[in-house]
């Protein structure tokens, strides 16, 4: 490992220090690749789709020792993704919807090296505790949720609405750092 190079296609500060629990320090190149989905998609299918456009989205061609990574969140209610919600008032009203209730936060990874591409995906199960509208509006006005899938960071503040978790914590947070270093052990040889 010592000799791969590691891009992390990606600003978010939540993915480099995952990687860096693997022992990854990635050089840190966001790309800017086409987010809007037109058709009726799987949150699974749509993660792994939009993790592969910020992959393409990457520009410069892969030497012998470096490895992309690309990574897509979204958190979804049933069948419909709730995505960066746009305003406070989106994010009380995404909030309010998963008051109570399970919901899934699914994780798309595209792995690129110059010869090889893997994509796959990871699914976690979270279960909200019921919040009064209270809750929601002071965790709202911290701003913590506005730049967030799900108007929520499970590691932060809204860590104390959660009843439940059943799959992995690093996915919720944003990315499943043990699908990570299973698919760079046995698709790229990569040893930790």
């Amino acid at each position: 490992m010592k000799n791969t190079k590691f891009i992390l296609a990606s600003a978010s500060p939540r993915r480099f220090e995952l990687l860096g629990e693997l022992g990854i320090i990635p050089s840190v190149c966001p790309t800017d690749a086409d987010e809007s989905i037109t058709e009726p998609l799987s949150p699974a299918k749509t993660v792994e789709l939009l993790s592969m456009r910020k992959a393409q989205a990457y520009k410069k061609v892969l030497s012998d020792n470096e490895i992309l990574i690309t990574a897509d969140t979204v958190v979804a209610l049933g069948n419909k993704i709730l995505g960066k919600p746009k305003d406070k008032q989106d994010a009380i009203d995404m909030l309010s919807s998963l008051s109570d209730t399970n919901h899934t936060v699914c994780t798309g990874i595209t792995l690129s090296s110059k010869n090889k591409t893997v994509t796959v995906h990871d699914m976690t199960t979270v279960c909200f505790r019921k919040m009064t509208t209270q809750e929601i509006v002071d965790y709202v006005e911290t701003g913590d949720p506005l730049d967030k899938a799900g108007a929520y960071g499970i590691q932060g503040e809204a860590g104390k609405f959660v009843k439940e978790i059943s799959g992995s914590l690093n996915n919720v947070i944003g990315l499943p750092t043990e699908l990570v270093r299973k698919i760079l052990s046995e698709e790229f040889n990569i040893k930790f």
